[in-house]
């Protein structure tokens, strides 16, 4: 979970790492550091804390610094201090890495190096990677292409994941990268190369890049690059366009990416939809899916599968397919997935959901359910990902790049791809024409009614104020607004670092009511539907003990403002369709909360954007 980047090319280096870098702090931001290569000297500056410490200890960019790596970092193995940021150098001072993933095998490599000579001075797994290839270089028998031979031997030995860039002293004008589980781009521009493991660090100097897939790597020079497997068979790889501009991953006059992206959900949501909804045929064309159209008409059970806010959105996803597609569904967390023994049946399909198409645990489980003999289709984010590689079929959101590492846009959107697919299954098994065309319809208006919510953005804040001082709080909800509240409650753990609970409003009396403290706050999502009268219920006994209520009600209840102490309102929508404007104020909620308790809503303590470890 760190973010690299690597230049070769005809200019100074440094300055394009740093550039990168900046643009990749939402990967990892404890820690930074970069490599440059001057001569046959390697060059290395390194510090714990955010870039700009970084760009402080920089000297003048050199003319003939044309090559160099750089990373920031997200601590896995090691403390987030100097000694322990990347890059790191080999024991014979010739070998430089950087390195996104874990080494699971590095404590029996770093023993057996330490017997062969190999002095280590970080805590990290990446020492051993930079080691290895520096005592294969040492017993490298030819000259000519003795860095690419080491490079090679030295990925043999490793278990686990790695996206890495790689330089050498003795080779002033190759730069090296390799993936294993951890993402890495090549971004091709005119006479210069950029290695990254995100397009948000390439985009501002190419479109063209290259997506790797595992056991792949890349030797570059001035003369152009070549691709191949990590045992050495050549790979022919095309490129692609990069799917969005420089612009999109700027802050465009929003403090925050996060408030940007909350804002933008309304177009994120048309773009996602756009020209996969027709009403004149009241039909939807989801082009992606199109020929596995048989085996999901046909499927007997649907699992989703995810992590984070991406398993709420599955949650909801379940009970959509269950009520308008009449699929048995169930939602489990990639990382349990994974390691369970699960009953995959015949015409079972499996839904993997992640907005990086790059979730570890996700990865691991969609190959489990491939094992199986199960279907997999990818719902991702990111055009050319490790998930939307690895699936059978699968769906983009279309929703722009993503910068905050609380997730708000994508979520919106993941909910609009499964509404999408749910009601085309429905269409395909029994919905009517007229209840399809109801549907769609009111689906298409969901951002109109998006842009109605963000007008009441002071007035979330001025709630946010009124409670923050408050440690502990509560998020209730019932049938499909019951995983809007758990997300609701991760949204401010997340970034305000507030105690939350998300609970299905019900379960309330059956130990949680324990928590209802005087003054505590407890958010309701009591929108109008078949269970309103039962969540009133829930909301006058927290109040009968003291707790502050705080609602998220259908425009025009009258009755919730009896009992409501901070009300927002929502247009009225049909149920299903509720959670995509029910959790736009829980997450204004928390992003005021946050700002207001003075944090970084977008470099939240300990989290990084993209999980790409275990």
């Amino acid at each position: 979970m760190c973010g690299i980047i690597a230049y070769l090319g005809n200019k100074n280096a440094q300055p394009t790492l740093i550039e990168g870098l900046k643009r990749l702090e939402y990967r990892g931001y404890d820690s930074a550091g970069l490599a440059l290569l001057s001569g046959k000297t390697i060059k290395i500056k390194k510090t714990s804390g955010r870039i700009t410490a970084l760009e402080k200890m920089l000297e003048k960019p050199q003319k003939d610094e044309t090559l160099g790596i750089a990373h920031t970092r997200w601590a896995t193995h090691g403390r987030p201090n100097t000694t322990n940021a990347h890059p790191h150098l080999d024991y014979t001072k010739k070998i430089a890495v950087v390195h996104n993933g874990i080494i699971e095998n590095y404590a029996t490599l770093k023993t057996w190096l330490q017997s062969e000579g190999a002095a280590f001075d970080s805590e990290t797994d990446t020492e051993v990677i930079s080691n290895l290839i520096g005592y294969f270089y040492k017993q490298a028998k030819t000259k000519k292409n003795k860095f690419e031979w080491a490079v090679q031997q030295a990925l043999h030995e490793l278990h686990g994941t790695y996206g890495l860039a790689i330089l050498c002293a003795d080779f002033p004008d190759t730069l090296i990268g390799a993936k294993k589980g951890s993402p890495l781009i090549l971004g091709v521009g005119n006479d210069e190369y950029i290695l990254a493991s995100d397009a948000s660090a390439i985009v501002e100097h190419t479109t063209k890049a290259i997506y790797f897939s595992d056991n792949e790597m890349v030797v570059i020079t001035p003369d152009g690059f070549h691709t191949k497997t990590v045992d050495n068979v050549t790979v022919t790889k095309d490129l692609k366009k990069i799917e969005f501009s420089l612009e999109q991953i700027e802050l465009g006059g929003f403090e925050h990416h996060m408030l940007k992206e909350i804002f933008e959900q309304p177009s994120a949501l048309n773009t996602s939809m756009g020209g996969r909804i027709d009403k004149t045929n009241n039909k939807i064309k989801l082009g992606g899916i199109a020929s596995y159209s048989r085996e999901l008409t046909r499927t007997k059970r649907l699992i989703l599968t995810a992590c984070g806010t991406a398993f709420h959105a599955g949650l909801i996803g379940e009970f959509l397919f269950e009520q308008l597609a009449r699929i048995p569904a169930e939602t489990e967390y990639a990382s349990e997935f994974r390691y369970r023994n699960p009953i995959i049946e015949d015409r079972t399909v499996v839904i993997a959901i992640s907005q990086s198409g790059e979730t570890a645990d996700t990865l691991a489980a969609i190959e489990k359910a491939k094992e199986r003999g199960a279907t997999v289709l990818g719902i991702v984010n990111v055009v050319g990902s490790s998930i939307a590689r690895s699936t059978d079929t699968g769906i983009y959101l279309h929703a722009g790049p993503e910068i905050g590492v609380a997730s708000t846009k994508a979520f919106t959107a993941q909910l609009a791809v499964l509404t999408m697919l749910a009601i085309e299954l429905g269409r395909r098994k029994h919905i009517s024409s007229d209840q399809t065309a109801k549907y769609i319809n009111q689906l298409s208006k969901i951002p109109e009614k998006i842009e109605q919510i963000l007008q009441q953005s002071d007035h979330i804040k001025n709630i946010a104020a009124a409670n923050i001082k408050k440690d502990n709080w509560l998020f209730l909800g019932r049938g499909f607004n019951y995983p809007v509240a758990l997300e609701g409650a991760l949204k401010l753990k997340e970034i305000s670092y507030i105690h939350a609970e998300g609970l299905p409003a019900a379960e309330m009396k059956h130990g949680p009511i324990a928590l209802i403290a005087n003054q505590m706050p407890v958010v309701f999502i009591a929108t109008a539907g078949p269970q309103y009268d039962k969540i009133m219920g829930n909301i006058e006994e927290v109040k009968a003990r003291g707790g502050k209520i705080i609602a998220i009600a259908t425009e025009g209840d009258k009755q919730i403002k009896k009992h409501a102490d901070h009300l927002v309102t929502i247009p009225d929508v049909p149920e299903m369709l509720q959670p995509m404007l029910t959790v736009i104020p829980l997450q204004l909620l928390a992003y005021h909360a946050a700002v207001l308790r003075g944090h970084d809503v977008d470099k939240p303590r300990n989290l990084a954007k993209s999980v790409t470890v275990e």
